[in-house]
């Protein structure tokens, strides 16, 4: 019996960019994306030491509006969105009743009735059934704009250099959103990112992304895949959803109490608020393997917990990672062991983040 046809893979604006550059391209969350170019260690060190541009065009993104799109985020969304100012930026969960974590996600303020939402790509889909689910009466317009935006990452000590000398205006600082003409298209700068590094995320018109990208790697801007952006966020202990985020465990558990709001109102708040009282019976916390090795996720605990995130640090030359650890263990200095491929690796607790940049 023939197999039913597979789903093609969905392809970004600067597909033939990375083609034309030697990018490895692998399937990633629906999408095919560059894993690297050269090689991860050179293209992690480049944006730890000047500067590297991603193409995350496959993230999603859901515009809310209207009278009631304040109270509409502030029902799904775990941060006090009330906060957020004209030109702000925030981050969130999106849980369930059961305060599981359905994604993690960033929302722009861009007007006095208007917000974007940025989502992980492979949540996309589920992401803004959930926001048309939660609707009800409330005056509010959601529109996908997922096809409209291509988005780029520019992460590094020079990155704002680099941006800035395309740019038509001052770049907006960390934490905010600002219009800006970048290479004279019209472009939503945000002062955020996933590497820990100072930069901007840069959202356009999709048809416009090759002469953006090609503009900023004539100014320096190296060329980074998905592989370094993973070394990178686990080096600063960015959270991955799918690894070290999921529907079976909440954000306490994460260590995300911090971007939910005591007040409550937001879906999943009341189970939230009872794991923060009673206190969590695991947490996420990042270890450094102690010699030679590294995790990947998945490898088990010794003794009790799991590894989300694992990989070798070209930064500290270590092997590091993040671990879900029975309460009790996750302790900073306490050491334990890891079954890597068979072999039993000792690790350690650290502080978070495990490099400060």
């Amino acid at each position: 019996m023939a197999s039913a046809a597979t789903t093609p893979l969905r392809r970004t604006s600067l597909y033939d960019t990375h083609v034309a550059l030697g990018a490895r391209m692998v399937p990633f969350a629906g999408w095919e994306m560059p894993i690297q170019y050269e090689g991860v260690i050179s293209e992690h060190l480049a944006v730890r030491t000047a500067a590297g541009i991603f193409d995350v065009s496959h993230m999603g993104e859901i515009e809310t509006s209207g009278p009631d799109a304040l109270q509409f985020l502030q029902r799904l969304c775990s941060n006090d969105v009330a906060r957020l100012e004209i030109g702000g930026a925030q981050y969130s969960v999106l849980c369930r009743d059961d305060g599981g974590v359905l994604d993690d996600c960033f929302t722009y303020r861009l007007g006095p009735e208007r917000y974007l939402t940025v989502t992980n790509a492979a949540n996309h889909a589920q992401d803004l059934a959930w926001f048309v689910a939660h609707r009800d009466t409330l005056d509010v317009e959601i529109i996908d704009r997922a096809e409209h935006y291509a988005m780029l990452a520019v992460q590094g000590p020079l990155a704002h250099e680099m941006v800035q000398a395309i740019a038509n205006a001052p770049l907006p600082p960390r934490m905010t959103v600002a219009e800006r003409m970048i290479d004279g298209v019209e472009t939503l700068v945000c002062g955020t990112g996933y590497t820990g590094e100072e930069g901007v995320e840069l959202l356009f018109e999709s048809s416009e992304a090759p002469a953006v990208w090609d503009a900023l790697v004539r100014r320096g801007a190296h060329p980074a895949g998905l592989a370094a952006r993973d070394t990178l966020r686990t080096e600063v202990c960015y959270h991955l959803y799918g690894n070290d985020l999921e529907t079976g465990r909440g954000p306490i558990e994460a260590g995300l109490g911090w971007c939910c709001r005591a007040a409550g109102g937001y879906i999943g708040a009341e189970s939230v608020a009872a794991v923060r009282a009673a206190g969590p019976s695991e947490l996420l916390v990042p270890f450094v393997i102690q010699g030679r090795g590294a995790a990947r996720p998945g490898d088990q605990v010794i003794g009790g917990g799991v590894v989300t995130s694992g990989t070798f640090s070209p930064t500290l030359d270590v092997g590091i990672g993040m671990a879900y650890l029975p309460a009790a263990a996750a302790v900073v200095g306490n050491e334990f062991e890891i079954d890597v491929r068979g072999k039993h690796r000792r690790a350690r607790v650290q502080k978070r983040p495990l490099l400060k940049v």
